[in-house]
């Protein structure tokens, strides 16, 4: 175990989960400079992890699942802390989170009733992610500097976060049924 805690990829979504805790701090008192800071920060690691774990073969079940769990809390806490702020709709967050929430009680409860599966993402589900990332980034450069451009793309992706999350949601739901 000492071994997948210590390898490099994972020691990196260590570090993603501790920016965590600054990002949501520098949201709450809208240093967005701050937060799109952790946040280049939080995609770098993310992205090096992935590659180191593949170069290095350092691929471990701890990482498989801590991994989308550092994503996933960056992106909650992103969408709650935004629509706490008034910069991202409720709807819209409730929508994202809702479909979170989802997933995981699925995902417990196909644990305990058949045991272990994995159900790797789809390309929808994947889509859903880069465009609820983009959101995010949009925002914040949004809220560092307003202009126009921005505006209109921010506009254009929550409706396409909307449509992905709803769209990806049914999705899963339907692979999980398939697959059980």
């Amino acid at each position: 175990m000492a071994k997948q805690i210590f390898s490099v990829p994972n020691q990196l979504t260590f570090l993603r989960l501790g920016f965590l805790p600054f990002f949501i701090i520098a949201i709450r008192y809208s240093r967005y400079d701050w937060a799109l800071a952790l946040l280049i920060a939080a995609g770098l690691s993310d992205g090096l992890d992935g590659v180191l774990a593949r170069r290095l073969d350092q691929k471990t079940q701890l990482g498989s699942f801590l991994d989308p769990i550092a994503d996933k809390l960056l992106l909650s806490s992103s969408y709650l802390m935004l629509a706490f702020k008034g910069r991202i709709a409720w709807w819209l967050a409730i929508l994202v989170l809702g479909r979170d929430a989802l997933i995981l009680i699925a995902c417990a409860v196909i644990l305990l009733v058949v045991g272990y599966m994995t159900f790797p993402p789809s390309v929808f589900g994947k889509l859903n992610t880069t465009f609820q990332i983009l959101l995010v980034l949009v925002v914040i450069l949004a809220a560092l500097s307003p202009n126009p451009v921005l505006r209109d793309i921010r506009f254009v992706l929550v409706y396409l976060v909307a449509a992905f999350t709803i769209f990806s949601g049914f999705h899963y739901s339907i692979t999980v049924a398939r697959k059980l």
